[in-house]
């Protein structure tokens, strides 16, 4: 859980971190850079400012209902890329998180430039698709990795219900930057998912 108050500067990052409880996870990803080197050769990095969390026992999860060659990744080391594809058009970024064997991940909502404000949009952007599936997001040889970053307390996160699936929304893991002008969708929680901060954020 975040257990600091002030921002701080993320000095490393290992798999141990990812390997965490996906909820535990999620928020700390606030404020890590996403680096991209894009087909072009030019590399590129923003920081994370929104994400999501996803759980075996969640039914809004791909793993749910078990092992399948869609979500195979998230059963395997953390710290690694999940990507997807959905309704035909979009391509989603999520970081695999939990020990191997157990099913965990964090969909990255929105980055903190123009252009990324969703996960279809920001893999749009970054031309991010499933041949980064798989990805080691610590290893800075990839086309797509994670660096330290902004570490940011628990009075600069807000918490609200999860958006744009249709099952299990009530969930409170949805957690962004408060005030960046990058998140997507909905900016404020509800009543209810602010009860809960308290609890996810300590």
């Amino acid at each position: 859980m975040l257990d600091y108050l002030t921002v701080k500067v993320r000095k490393k990052l290992n798999r141990d971190f990812f390997a965490g409880p996906t909820v535990d996870v999620a928020p700390k990803l606030l404020g890590m850079s996403l680096v991209r080197t894009l087909p072009s050769g030019q590399v590129v990095r923003a920081p994370i400012v929104e994400v999501e969390a996803y759980t075996q026992d969640d039914p809004a999860c791909h793993a749910y209902r078990g092992i399948t060659e869609r979500c195979r990744v998230m059963f395997g080391p953390p710290g690694f890329a999940y990507v997807y594809f959905i309704y035909g058009m979009y391509y989603c970024l999520n970081v695999v998180t939990e020990c191997e064997g157990t099913p965990g991940a964090v969909l990255i909502r929105a980055l903190g430039i123009t252009g990324a404000e969703g996960p279809g949009k920001l893999c749009r952007h970054w031309q991010i698709d499933k041949s980064l599936n798989g990805a080691d997001l610590l290893d800075q040889s990839s086309l797509l990795y994670l660096e330290p970053g902004t570490e940011y307390g628990c009075d600069q996160i807000s918490v609200t219900e999860r958006i744009g699936i249709n099952v299990a929304r009530e969930r409170p893991w949805r957690f962004f930057v408060t005030g960046h002008a990058h998140v997507s969708g909905r900016k404020r929680g509800t009543a209810g998912a602010k009860r809960e901060k308290a609890v996810l954020l300590q």
